[in-house]
């Protein structure tokens, strides 16, 4: 599980968690506080630029982390977009949901394999790779 928030809410929230018997509770190295409420300032501009931004219905459905199911419709991929910004990243359920509907193989696109080892954790019979 990985919470978003203040450095300071995050320093506390593992400390509480430590003390709880949590096995491991550590502050990521991240760029901002990206998927929680305090990316709302970023939210206009962003917005701006998908609306700004013509999209077409998909050749396949999208699954978004926002809402962790397939979706088809271009105002709803531009809407789930702009809400990804300040909502929680639902990856277990959308890589749940994947598996659900037929997905039997995930390929990593990029550097690392993080996505890989995420996939794997939700279900280790998936093939997982990287490209």
């Amino acid at each position: 599980m990985v919470i978003s928030g203040s450095i300071k809410g995050i320093e506390i929230a593992c400390e509480k968690l430590k003390v709880a018997g949590a096995k491991r509770a550590m502050v990521l190295p991240v760029g901002g506080a990206f998927h929680s409420p305090l990316m709302e300032p970023a939210k206009n501009e962003l917005a701006a630029a998908i609306e700004s931004t013509v999209f077409h219905s998909p050749a396949c459905p999208v699954y978004q982390n926002v809402a962790a199911c397939a979706i088809s419709d271009p105002i709803q991929i531009k809407n789930n977009l702009i809400q990804q910004l300040t909502a929680p990243v639902k990856w277990t359920q959308t890589v749940e949901q994947l598996i659900k509907d037929g997905a039997s193989s995930f390929i990593e696109i990029g550097p690392g394999k993080v996505l890989q080892g995420l996939v794997k954790k939700v279900n280790r019979e998936m093939e997982a790779i990287s490209a």
